[in-house]
């Protein structure tokens, strides 16, 4: 079981909620300024906050649960995988909007277990495409996510940008998903993962 409770792991916690709070409480302020006083930088900032803003006023509530991960047999030994954990237990929250363009948009904060049994945490930003299957209820999507990683083996747990593509089936409310973290060195012992979740609305 990952214990949510540590002192370290509820630091960095708090460290993501205000990043959060930041970025959602300081759009109003943007928005009031006229096309003519600000520049570049400014309008994409202030669109930017807008965006994350609409996503928490206007999205819906959802939960995501994790439980396996599994590792790439052709970039890990027999040996390494047998001392990897892949029961990545986790639990996270977080609120997504079907945006103009009938397509997810969705903000969260998602804490598992790592293949080090170690606790991982994600704060970020995803994006999917969303398509309707035919004559049924089903939805397949695909997108990416843009978040801040805080791992014990990389940096001491301090959190480090990261882009990963996402995919996702299921029906509206209820979204079976996976996250694909590719092989980031040559070395036998460092491979490819595939973190599989649900994200569930929350009524």
């Amino acid at each position: 079981m990952i214990n949510f409770f540590r002192i370290n792991v509820t630091k960095r916690v708090a460290f993501f909620l205000s990043l959060a709070v930041v970025a959602t409480t300081s759009a109003p302020l943007q928005a009031q300024e006229t096309p003519d006083t600000t520049g570049w930088f400014s309008k994409t900032f202030s669109q930017i906050k807008n965006r994350l803003d609409n996503i928490v006023e206007n999205g819906d509530h959802e939960m995501y649960l994790s439980g396996y991960s599994y590792h790439g047999r052709h970039t890990y030994t027999e040996e390494r995988i047998r001392e990897l954990n892949k029961k990545a237990w986790g639990l996270g929250g977080g609120r997504t909007l079907c945006n103009e363009s009938g397509n997810d948009e969705s903000l969260y904060l998602f804490a598992i277990r790592d293949s080090h049994f170690k606790t991982q945490i994600m704060a970020g930003y995803a994006y999917e495409w969303i398509w309707n299957l035919p004559k049924t209820p089903v939805v397949v999507s695909a997108g990416y996510t843009a978040m801040l990683m805080s791992r014990q083996d990389y940096f001491g747990g301090i959190p480090f940008p990261i882009a990963l593509p996402v995919a996702g089936i299921g029906v509206k409310g209820s979204k079976f998903m996976a996250s694909y973290v590719p092989r980031l060195s040559s070395n036998k012992g460092n491979g490819d993962v595939l973190l599989m979740f649900f994200r569930v609305e929350v009524k």
